[in-house]
Order: C-alpha cells, then sequence, then structure tokens
C-alpha cells in the first residue's frame, strides 16, 4: 500500500514535471565540478559549479544517472561520479586504484563502438588520463572526494545529457540480467501487479533524521537468515526496478529539506512525510499547503497565520471547506508516513490514508482539546513543539533526540486520527514539571487535553475547565489553585529577596502528596501575610479571602497522594490560579497609567 502509494505519486509528479523529480535511471545528486574536455579528450579546464551565494561553497544539485547502490562493494557510476573513481584520487578511500580500474572498465565496455564526439572525447581523456596528472593549476586538493560531471569544450550540456549518453544509458538500464543473476529475472512485481525484472537492491532513501546519512532502505534483505524458501534478497519482496525507482525516487523528493519544501517535518524522532491525491494539481497543491500549516502553523502574526486561524475557524463552526479557499475539496485523499530510524533500514512509524476533511476536523479537534486560557501561544503549538514539552530542559532549551522514543510517532497519529493521546505523554510531562519546576503553558495544555480526551466518557459530567472555575469542587484541580495562591502569598510579602519559591522547592512533593505539604505551606504562609498587613494591608484582605474560598471547597482532611490524573488537574489548576494575579496586576497596572495620563491631560 505505501508503496503504491509512493510509484502513484512518482507519476503524477512527472507529469506536471515537478522540479527535482527525475526521469527512471536519473536522480538529482551533489556535483562540486565539471571537468571540460576539448574533441580529442584533453582536460581544457575544471569548472567549481558550486553554489557560493552562502557564507560557505555548497555542492549543487544536478540530475545525473543514478548511483548504483553501494555498502562496501565497488560500483562506478555512469558519465559521473566522486574522484576516487573518476580520476583514481582521493583523500580518504584506500582502494582508490581498484575504484578506479571498475570506472575505465564500465566505460570501455559501455561505450565501445559510439560515434558520438561528446562520447568518444571522454573515451580519449580515459584511456590517456593519470593519476599523476591530478596537479595545478588545474586540479587542487579541494576537489579529492568531490562529485564530478564532464561537458565539452564550448557547449553547455554535460555529457551524461547528450543524447547518445541517454541512449547508452537506456540500454545499460534494459540489458538482460545473466542467469547468475537470479535476483534481477522477471517476475511479478508487487507493486505494479505487471511482470517485470525484480530489484535485487532497492535505492538509498536520505533525509530521514537519524538514519544514516549514506541513505537507508524501507526494503531490504541482506542476510541469510532472512531468506526463505530460496529466495534471496529481492525475491524475498518482489518489487521491479522501476517501481523501486519510482518508490524511492518520490519519498526523496518528499523528504528534500528546503525553506520552500513544507511536506516534511520532524517531530522528536520521526520524519513524517505527506502528500496530496486530487483529479486537479490544484485541489491536490492547496490541501498540501493548508495541511502543513495546520500541522506545523508558523508561530507569527503575519498573513499566514491569520489564515490558519480562518481555517480553523471555519472547520470549527462546519463551513464547507469550499467556502473558505475555492481550491479546497473536503474528498482530497491525503497521505501521511512516519519514518524513523532503524540502523541502515527505516522503521514505519505510523501510515495514515484520510481526507483531507476528516483530517481538518481531527487537528482542529485536537485545536479545542489543547486549549486554555490564558492563551499561552499566538497560534496552538505544532507536534513538535508538544513533544519536546516532555523532554528535559538544558541551557533552557529541549532538544528532540531526547524526546522518549516512540512518543513522537504515537502523539501525533493520535492527533491526526483523533485516537487517545499516548498514555505515556502526561506521565512524561508530569515528570518534567516536577524535575526542572517549568509549569509552562505548553506542558499544562497537554495535561489539559490528554484529561479532556482520554477520561471523558458518555454521560460524564465533569468538565476539564479552560480558564479559572471558581465554581469547581474537584480536591485536586482545587489543591492546584491553593497552590499557586500561596506562592502569590510569598512573593507578595518577599518581593525581589525571594530566591526560590515554594513552588521552586515543593511542587513535585504537594501535587503527589498534598497532606505532608500543605500543612507546613499554610503555617509558613501565616508569616507572609503578618508582614502584608502592615505593609499592604489591602492586598492582604484580597489575599486571605482567595486561601479561605479554596480551603472551603476542600475536604476535611488533605489527601495522602494523588493519582497520574489527578496531579495533571493539579498542574491546570495552578496555572489557572497563577496567570489570574499576573493578569490582574497587569489590568491594574494598565489602569493607573490611564488614570496618570488622564490627570495630566486635565492638568495641561
Amino acid at each position: 500500500m505505501i508503496l503504491q502509494a509512493l510509484d502513484r505519486y512518482y507519476h503524477r509528479l512527472v507529469e506536471r514535471d515537478a522540479d527535482g523529480i527525475a526521469p527512471y535511471g536519473y536522480s538529482p545528486e551533489k556535483i562540486s565540478y565539471a571537468i571540460v574536455l576539448d574533441r580529442d579528450g584533453n582536460v581544457v579546464d575544471v569548472n567549481d559549479v558550486r553554489d557560493t551565494s552562502g557564507k560557505k561553497p555548497v555542492p549543487t544539485l544536478i540530475e545525473v544517472p543514478q548511483p548504483p547502490k553501494r555498502s562496501s562493494n565497488v560500483a562506478p557510476c555512469f558519465l559521473w561520479d566522486k574522484t576516487s573513481y573518476v580520476l583514481g584520487v582521493s583523500a580518504t578511500s584506500k582502494r582508490t586504484e581498484q575504484e578506479h580500474a571498475a570506472f575505465r572498465t564500465l566505460h570501455e565496455q559501455a561505450l565501445a563502438g559510439e560515434t558520438d564526439e561528446g562520447l568518444l572525447a571522454f573515451s580519449a581523456f580515459l584511456s590517456r588520463w593519470t593519476p599523476d596528472q591530478f596537479c595545478g593549476p588545474l586540479f587542487s586538493e579541494e576537489m579529492k572526494d568531490a562529485n564530478v560531471v564532464f561537458r565539452l569544450d564550448g557547449e553547455h550540456d554535460y555529457l551524461h545529457d547528450r543524447a547518445a549518453a541517454k541512449a547508452v544509458r537506456a540500454r545499460l538500464l534494459s540489458a538482460t540480467p545473466g542467469d547468475e543473476d537470479d535476483a534481477a529475472a522477471p517476475a511479478v512485481c508487487l507493486v505494479t501487479g505487471q511482470r517485470a525484472p525484480i530489484a535485487s537492491l532497492h535505492p538509498s532513501i536520505k533525509g530521514v533524521m537519524g538514519a544514516q546519512s549514506s541513505g537507508a532502505s524501507i526494503v531490504s534483505f541482506n542476510q541469510e537468515a532472512f531468506t526463505s524458501y530460496g529466495k534471496t534478497q529481492g525475491y524475498n519482496a518482489p518489487v521491479s526496478e522501476q517501481a523501486a525507482f519510482a518508490y524511492t525516487s518520490a519519498l526523496n523528493y518528499l523528504l528534500r529539506r528546503s525553506e520552500h519544501h513544507r511536506q516534511n517535518l520532524t517531530v522528536g524522532d520521526t520524519t513524517v512525510v505527506f502528500w496530496a491525491e486530487a483529479d486537479k494539481v490544484a485541489e491536490a497543491a492547496c490541501a498540501e499547503t493548508t495541511f502543513a500549516m495546520l500541522l506545523n502553523p508558523a508561530d507569527t502574526d503575519d498573513s499566514e497565520s491569520e489564515k490558519l486561524r480562518r481555517v480553523l475557524h471555519g472547520i470549527e463552526q462546519g463551513r464547507p471547506l469550499a467556502e473558505i479557499d475555492p481550491d479546497l475539496a473536503a474528498g482530497t485523499r491525503m497521505f501521511v508516513l512516519g519514518l524513523a530510524p532503524n540502523a541502515s533500514r527505516l522503521s514505519i512509524r505510523f501510515w495514515l490514508v484520510d481526507t483531507f476533511g476528516d483530517l481538518a476536523r481531527h487537528l482542529v479537534q485536537h485545536e479545542r482539546d489543547l486549549r486554555i486560557e490564558p492563551q499561552p501561544w499566538r497560534t496552538a503549538p505544532s507536534a513538535w513543539r508538544l513533544a519536546l514539552a516532555t523532554a528535559p530542559s538544558r541551557d533552557g532549551r529541549a532538544k528532540s533526540e531526547d524526546v522518549p522514543p516512540q512518543l513522537a510517532g504515537e502523539l501525533l497519529r493520535a492527533i491526526l486520527t483523533g485516537g487517545r493521546y499516548p498514555a505515556s505523554l502526561l506521565a512524561n510531562v508530569l515528570m518534567r514539571m516536577r524535575a526542572d519546576g517549568d509549569i509552562s503553558g505548553v506542558r499544562v495544555a497537554i495535561c489539559k487535553a490528554v484529561l479532556s480526551r482520554n477520561l471523558h466518557s458518555p454521560g460524564s459530567e465533569e468538565e476539564v475547565p479552560v480558564s479559572l472555575d471558581k465554581e469547581s469542587t474537584q480536591p485536586a484541580y482545587l489543591l492546584g489553585r491553593l497552590f499557586a495562591a500561596l506562592e502569590y502569598v510569598q512573593r507578595s510579602a518577599l518581593g525581589g529577596q525571594v530566591n526560590a519559591t515554594i513552588r521552586d522547592r515543593y511542587y513535585g512533593a504537594a501535587s503527589a502528596t498534598p497532606a505532608s505539604i500543605f500543612p507546613v505551606l499554610l503555617r509558613n504562609t501565616q508569616n507572609h501575610l503578618a508582614k502584608l498587613r502592615k505593609e499592604r494591608p489591602g492586598q492582604a484582605v484580597n489575599l486571605e479571602r482567595d486561601l479561605r474560598e479554596i480551603v472551603d471547597g476542600l475536604p476535611d482532611q488533605f489527601p495522602r497522594s494523588l493519582h497520574i490524573e489527578d496531579q495533571g488537574r493539579f498542574a491546570i489548576g495552578y496555572y489557572h490560579q497563577s496567570q489570574s494575579y499576573f493578569t490582574k496586576r497587569a489590568a491594574d497596572h494598565d489602569a493607573e497609567q490611564e488614570t496618570e495620563a488622564d490627570t495630566e491631560g486635565a492638568q495641561s
């Protein structure tokens, strides 16, 4: 199913001549230099074709004949390669002679009898080239191990782009394998259903975060333990050479990294790609663009964020998608694939096929579950921001590699399917809050989302509050509010003299074992209130009223312990109460400024 969908996507990309997608037998590769030959095969120049627009030159992507799959074998490319193969020089390879000999042998056999002047010049170059010719001024040490291509002097196109070269390449691709190469013998392809030569090794997939830089595989058999019924390598899962090329080309296209390309994102250890399938190209493109905004919203106030808010609001109201954007169609099929590294192979974290309308509604439901007041963001946080909230903070920053394995994939699958959030999500967030004391709005929103979705059952009267609920009698929620009020009393009494508040010292214990902590905190608070009564009696009265209202709603005895769901409610109560103080203080400050401005205006 996955390979078939990718195969179809590849052919649609070819039909619309998508930039970066190559025809069968070719692929975009990183090229650094072009060696210029005259008609006799002499080197007349070496052009640096790297992109120098940035701080450091980087190779340019050029469409060349697809390279063979290499591991420890020697396998040359056609009409291009790295310098160890092409020129017999390298700064790292220990088998340069063997690689260069293989490159020469391939082209001597493939180009025998060719009459094209470009191919004749290349053959002449190979026949007379020796590695000791690699010297200045044309060649530099910087060239070693870089990929190089060739072109004739006075021409713009490279040798591999010549019609004669493409004909040779097609002949090499269609060459009938020998009897000893059973893995390439014709068989029924699992992807296309047609009888065709089977690929023994599939092209590498590059761009999955954490996987080998040389590439990894979804389909791969290279040990005797993996064989069955006498089938070796590709015959265990027969995929034709053309289908293998198509699905890997499409996947590499989706995995490419670019500021203008938004069909992939990384969430923890999972790299996610997605694409759309529709009758009209405009509908597919619009669905992909909108889905990218929904899945990974930008935390800015630009036009894109405004469009995202409009889309979310429209879907939440139940408006037809065509009213939001004429190119949006609810029935557009969306494909979402989550990949994770696994040595030289790739693991499938999840695979989802659904309509754009259903996926959009699930994303809106997730945003609704996550909603909390006061809102700690301009746009709802993306899945990767939520996953990072479960990772330890180092120097104020969390790293994706520290997100618990598999959690990111399970989280994104729950978001896209509308299913239950992973059970470990709440546990990891609570553990992090106890460990580092960062009770951030994002972490509290995760607690609220998990409780809203996972614990909600038909007929249940309990609602997880979005904003401060002074009518709630839920003990854990009230304890969180009480803890926030006690902390605010401490801050108000001591001001800037507080090195560590009760949150820094007691939050973990208070949220897990209230009975052992709150009596101590309440006794200490009397000292802070006594100081406030002397310095700011009005504020002391207000804070005492808050404490009394919260305590009156609690049972006669503090709970000995709170289970994990109640610890989530504790965090929500703490956030709501503490934010109410900051909101009130900001409102009072604004009122004071307005009063001062009115007074100054009257005096003038």
